[in-house]
């Protein structure tokens, strides 16, 4: 896998399309011959020969065979986790739930592409549209998302749908004046990934907010940003994504802070003629100055 990793961005298209394939079916590919890989990906035997050769093994059988030891490690890996965390106390499992989280944190901080973050930034300041859409298990992500952009600008959208035509129907005026923001980590949505090649071929901006360079949300994005998220148990984990997700708000709002506090204190009113909260909720508007980050001061 690190081999792969490494050597990805000068493979040729067929031998990309391979490493894909085996990293995100590994527990198929383990068990495929080279012609049986090549039937699968459209592609002949003697290329997947010589992808492996390409990785420095004398053949494709040595390659399989370490790619076998790669997949009992990882199944072990995840029958100690479910042991370790079978025995352990509830004190324990949160510990050790919240340091990975920190881990992946730490990780998404080191590792973010800071000029593709502000492109997104300008991309969805000046976009006319801007969509998002989040399946399943991100679904939560793009309504947060969406919840908070609309309090900074019009015309946010997520598109909530069961199926792909239905996407389609939502996009349909879709066009180069307007951005998609897609939200995919693994398993990753044939869903958003058919939204987000739609958006691309209207000539729209696409950012991806998924996990890494691999991901498959990355081939019909202009803007690529990465959070790493792995599953604890049968839970995503999704710390890191919320977080950047948090950051990217954050960073639109200081773009425009007087545009932000007229609409915040509009709301503000609104609420209160309307009563939407009691009287003894907090004024965060009145009692703090909104946007007083240290970053804000700095500049």
């Amino acid at each position: 896998m690190s081999l792969m990793e490494d050597r990805y961005a000068g493979m040729s298209k067929s031998h990309k399309a391979i490493a894909r394939f085996i990293r995100e079916h590994y527990d198929q590919a383990v068990f495929m011959t080279a012609a049986r890989m090549g039937e699968q990906l459209g592609i002949s035997e003697s290329t997947v020969v010589r992808f492996a050769s390409g990785l420095g093994f004398k053949g494709y059988p040595e390659f399989q065979e370490e790619l076998a030891n790669w997949v009992k490690n990882k199944l072990n890996s995840i029958q100690r986790i479910g042991a370790k965390y079978g025995g352990s106390s509830k004190q324990e499992v949160i510990e050790a739930v919240l340091q990975a989280d920190m881990e992946k944190i730490h990780d998404t901080m080191a590792n973010l592409d800071t000029d593709a973050f502000d492109a997104a930034v300008t991309m969805i300041l000046e976009a006319k549209t801007v969509y998002i859409v989040g399946i399943r298990s991100c679904q939560p992500l793009a309504e947060f998302l969406a919840f908070y952009l609309n309090m900074v600008r019009d015309n946010v959208k997520v598109l909530n749908t069961t199926s792909t035509s239905e996407i389609f129907e939502q996009m349909i005026r879709v066009g180069n004046e307007d951005a998609v923001i897609g939200i995919s980590f693994p398993r990753y949505s044939m869903r958003t990934l058919k939204a987000m090649e739609f958006a691309n071929d209207r000539n729209a901006g696409v950012i991806s907010i998924t996990d890494n360079v691999h991901s498959p949300m990355c081939l019909y994005s202009s803007c690529n940003l990465f959070a790493r998220s792995d599953m604890v148990s049968i839970v995503d984990s999704l710390v890191a994504p919320l977080s950047l997700i948090n950051a990217l708000i954050v960073a639109i709002c200081l773009r425009q802070p007087d545009e932000i506090r007229t609409n915040l204190e509009t709301l503000e009113k609104t609420w209160n003629n309307y009563q939407v909260y009691l009287n003894d909720e907090i004024d965060f508007i009145k009692d703090t100055p909104i946007l007083d980050y240290s970053l804000k001061r700095e500049e």
